[in-house]
């Protein structure tokens, strides 16, 4: 069966690194404890269609050990992208090592794509012929080499939320952009630091 690959792939890696967070004090809050938690958000973030999170979810229970290890990978490979974009955005070299895991996981996903002949035109589409675990990481590879090959790359960000270093695209006119969420991380600090005025004139 083939699936048509995820429209909004170009932020779906930065989706993905934002599955942790709270790196930087060493209290990471972590989002992905099993490899069913990696199908759930797959699904949620369209990335993965629930009939093929379903025969993923049937597979894992039969190779748990299999699935166990491929969680593992999944998690090796958000970090390394999170430490790719940061070093990036803090207009730092990438870590060599975290370029060559991308590297290899992009080798054994791209020949899971194929070209597809729609009414408007060719599309890029997955072939899901074959039942495999790390399907959940082909469209994150795909989306994390169009990111950083694109012109959104020099608009990456990472949250100047306490404990948060969710990473970002800032799309903002004049590119000033610093929270991952105003209404969450953006209030905390606007509260943090009306606290501190007043502790000052106090």
């Amino acid at each position: 069966m083939a699936e048509h690959v995820h429209s909004t792939a170009e932020s779906l890696c930065l989706t993905f690194t934002n599955t942790a967070s709270a790196r930087v004090d060493g209290t990471l809050k972590e989002q992905l404890h099993s490899y069913e938690d990696l199908l759930a958000w797959g699904e949620r973030e369209g990335a993965l269609p629930a009939s093929s999170a379903a025969q993923l979810a049937d597979f894992a229970r039969s190779s748990p050990q299999q699935a166990r290890g491929m969680l593992h990978a999944a998690v090796e490979l958000r970090e390394a992208l999170y430490r790719i974009f940061t070093a990036h955005a803090e207009r730092r070299e990438p870590p060599a090592d975290d370029l060559s895991m991308l590297n290899r996981v992009l080798a054994q996903t791209l020949p899971h794509l194929q070209l597809a002949a729609g009414p408007e035109g060719f599309t890029w589409e997955w072939n899901e012929d074959e039942l495999d675990l790390g399907r959940m990481l082909w469209p994150v590879a795909r989306s994390a080499a169009d990111l950083l090959t694109s012109d959104d790359l020099a608009r990456v960000r990472e949250c100047a939320g306490e404990r948060c270093n969710w990473l970002f695209i800032d799309r903002s006119k004049n590119h000033s952009r610093r929270w991952c969420d105003m209404q969450d991380c953006g209030n905390v600090a606007k509260v943090r630091r009306y606290r501190s005025r007043k502790q000052v004139h106090a």
